[in-house]
Formats: C-alpha cells, sequence, structure tokens
C-alpha cells in the first residue's frame, strides 16, 4: 500500500495515471475478493491460498532470497498443503504442513534464515486467518467483510488525506510519502465503515468503532511494518504485478495484519469454529 503527498501541477499528470491505474486495479480486484469471499469454502481457500504464495515469493524476492529455489518450493508446497487440509476441515493436518514446511524452509535456506522463516511465518499467518475468520458458519462473511471495508477504507481516506492535505511525515525515516494526515484520515474512515455496519444492525455501535479503531490501526502498522522490510533491503515496490499498487505486499501489507490480529481476538473470544461471532458479538 502506498500514500501519495500532493503533487506539483507538472506532476498532476503521472500521479493521475497512477490514480487510474488503481481504481481501474481494484475494479477486477474488488468484486472477484468480495464474490469469493461470499462463495466461501474450499473457492475461498484457493484464493487465499494463491495470494499467500503470491507474498511468500516476493518476500523471497525483497529479501534477496529469490534465486533459492529449494527454500522457494519448499515454502510454496507446504503453503499449498496448508491450504488443502484447511479446505479439508483438517487443522491438525494444516498444523503438520506448517511445522514442516517451516523447518525444511529453514534448513535449506543457505543464507538469512531469519527472513525465509520469517517470510513463511508472516504468509501462512494471513492464510490461517483469513480462513478462520470466513470458516464461521454464523457470521463468518459478515466479519469477514468488516474486516475488509475497514481495511479499505483505512487505505482510501489516508491516500486522499495524504494527498489533499499533506503536512508533517508521519515515520520519514521507513516511509517518506507518509502523512499523519493521511493516518487521521484512514483512521477516521474506518470509523465509518463501522458505523454502517452497527446502521445496518450487524452489531452494536461502540464495540464495532472500538474494533474498527484497532483493526485500522494495526492496519496501518501492518504498512509501515512492510514499509521498514523494503527499506532494509533497499527496494521500492515488492513487484509489479497489480498496476498503480506494486506488489501483492504492496497491496496487503495493512490487510496481513489486521485480518491475523481479527483472528486471534475471535478465536480467543468464541474458538475455532466462532472466529466471525468473535468479532461482531460484543
Amino acid at each position: 500500500m502506498s500514500e501519495r503527498q500532493a503533487v506539483p501541477a507538472a506532476d498532476a499528470g503521472p500521479a493521475s495515471r497512477n490514480l487510474m491505474m488503481r481504481i481501474a486495479a481494484a475494479a477486477v480486484l474488488v468484486p472477484l475478493a468480495i464474490a469469493t469471499a461470499y462463495v466461501g469454502g474450499g473457492l475461498w481457500t484457493a484464493l487465499v491460498t494463491l495470494a499467500v504464495i503470491g507474498l511468500y515469493l516476493e518476500w523471497l524476492s525483497v529479501a534477496g532470497c529469490a534465486r533459492e529455489t529449494r527454500v522457494a518450493a519448499a515454502g510454496v508446497i507446504a503453503l499449498a498443503l496448508i491450504g488443502i487440509s484447511l479446505a479439508l476441515a483438517r487443522p491438525d493436518a494444516a498444523l503438520l504442513a506448517w511445522v514442516v514446511g517451516l523447518a525444511a524452509v529453514v534448513l535449506l535456506s543457505p543464507q538469512r534464515r531469519n527472513w525465509t522463516a520469517g517470510g513463511f511465518f508472516y504468509a501462512s499467518a494471513a492464510q490461517v486467518a483469513a480462513v478462520l475468520v470466513r470458516v464461521d458458519p454464523v457470521m463468518g462473511f459478515d466479519a469477514l467483510m468488516f474486516v475488509l471495508l475497514v481495511v479499505w477504507a483505512t487505505d482510501i481516506g489516508g491516500y486522499f488525506a495524504g494527498r489533499g492535505i499533506g503536512g508533517a511525515k508521519l515515520w520519514p525515516q521507513v516511509s517518506p510519502n507518509k502523512t499523519w494526515a493521511g493516518a487521521i484520515g484512514g483512521f477516521v474512515a474506518s470509523l465509518v465503515v463501522a458505523a454502517g455496519f452497527a446502521a445496518l444492525g450487524q452489531g452494536r455501535i461502540l464495540p464495532l468503532l472500538n474494533m474498527a479503531a484497532v483493526l485500522s490501526v494495526a492496519g496501518q502498522l501492518g504498512d509501515l511494518f512492510e514499509s521498514a522490510v523494503k527499506r532494509r533491503f533497499q527496494v521500492k515496490d515488492s513487484s509489479h504485478i497489480i498496476p498503480g499498487h506494486g506488489g501483492l505486499m504492496d497491496r496487503l501489507d495493512s490487510l496481513v495484519a489486521a485480518i491475523v490480529l481479527a483472528a486471534v481476538l475471535g478465536l480467543l473470544r468464541y474458538g475455532v469454529d466462532g472466529v466471525g461471532r468473535g468479532l461482531m458479538v460484543w
């Protein structure tokens, strides 16, 4: 995810084209994500698994480990097996695949083992969390949409507030373009989403506002974390697979942090089969 500050008139053309590419990509990807989330089950698990495999490979590329084919193959196979196990409702098999996969990634890494292991953990945590939130038979889709919309609203609100207001930088050493105005604008936009869910009878207003606030902050911290990883290896974009957005890591950084936190909170409150209710019912 990226947030551009206001640009001079001479740069308005490229900035406008970038915005149009972002809108065009979102017009394709957002309906796909929502439709797949609505269907749920194996289709949602398959989409999530493909996405996290891409995340893992991009992480290796950012960390300078893209040529380590054995490390890449071990992680990809493990993530695929985790996805298959989750689709078949076999958490025991998923756990076994995770343990074996993590061990294989570590043992096969000739260098930067902490980074390769971290990439596998990052991708697999997002994978399991996204599936757990949706698997709730009562409120899985509602909870998943809540998390997605909070993250998207934070992204959109931050983008336009940052461009329109500008001002003091949030953390220039890590992400020079992000501003406090963008962070606050994104935060406020997430509260609007929570208010909308409450108005539609999807939960009580105060708990939803609190949850949106927590997830919005988590998402922005996830964005900064991904920026710090890229800056550590002097990489601008994780890839160029999504027009106007960069790579999957650039696009999903906030969602990874938010969905993992959401899954943990829901799991602690309602257990494995009630993660969605754990988020939405207070």
